[in-house]
C-alpha cells in the first residue's frame, strides 16, 4: 500500500510533496534476534528494534541480548531502551538493567540510533543516559511513540529533551534529507 502511495504521489502535478518510508518496531527476542524474517526487514526502509519482553531479565544478559541486536544489520533504531513507564494509566515499570555504555558504545560502533522515545509515561532513555549516549558518540531518532493520531504531538516533547541534553540536530536521524536518511538505513545492510 505505501509503493502504491508513493507512487500515485510521483504522478501529481508539479512534483511529489512528500514520501512515505516503509518501516517496523521489531521485538528484540531474549538472544538478541529480531522477530521478523531477514526477507521482510530487507523490503522496508527503516527498523526499530525494543526489548518488550522479559524487562527484568538480570543485566549481563540483557546487555548481551541488546548488543547483539544492535549488531544486527537490520537494526537502524534501539527503541526504548530502559522499557520504564513512569507514569500514566498502564502504571509504572522499573527500567531495565544493563550496561548502557556497552550497549550505547555498540550502537555508535554500528552507527545505530538511540530512539528518544516522546512519550510522557516513557521519556525514555532516563537523563543521564541521554546524556551517556551523547557522550559515547550515538546517533540519535526522536519517536512520538503515537498509538493514535492525536499522539503524535509527543514529538516536541522529545525536541525539548533533545534540545536540553545539547543534541546537535545533524545527530538526530530524523532531520536528515530523506536521501540521507535512506542511505544511512541502508547502509548496514549492503554492505
Amino acid at each position: 500500500m505505501v509503493d502504491a502511495v508513493n507512487a500515485h504521489l510521483d504522478q501529481v502535478p508539479g512534483g511529489r510533496s512528500f514520501r512515505l518510508l516503509k518501516g517496523i518496531e521489531v521485538d528484540i527476542l531474549d538472544d538478541g534476534g529480531l522477530d521478523q524474517t531477514e526477507e521482510l526487514l530487507g523490503r522496508l526502509d527503516v527498523r526499530v528494534a525494543s526489548v518488550h519482553s522479559k524487562l527484568a531479565m538480570e543485566p549481563e544478559q540483557m546487555t548481551r541480548r541488546m548488543v547483539a541486536a544492535v549488531g544486527n544489520p537490520y537494526t537502524n533504531v534501539l527503541g526504548h531502551c530502559t522499557g520504564r513507564l513512569v507514569t500514566g494509566n498502564r502504571g509504572t515499570r522499573a527500567p531495565s538493567r544493563f550496561d548502557a555504555r556497552a550497549v550505547f558504545e555498540a550502537c555508535a560502533e554500528h552507527r545505530v540510533a538511540v530512539e528518544i522515545n516522546s512519550r510522557p509515561e516513557r521519556r525514555d532513555p532516563p537523563t543521564a543516559l541521554l546524556e551517556l549516549a551523547r557522550d559515547v558518540g550515538c546517533l540519535f531518532s526522536i519517536d512520538s511513540d503515537a498509538h493514535a493520531p492525536g499522539q503524535l504531538d509527543f514529538q516536541l516533547l522529545g525536541c525539548e529533551r533533545a534540545e536540553a541534553a545539547g543534541i546537535d540536530p545533524d545527530r538526530i536521524v530524523n532531520t536528515w534529507p530523506v536521501e540521507r536518511l535512506l542511505a544511512w538505513a541502508g547502509s548496514r545492510v549492503a554492505a
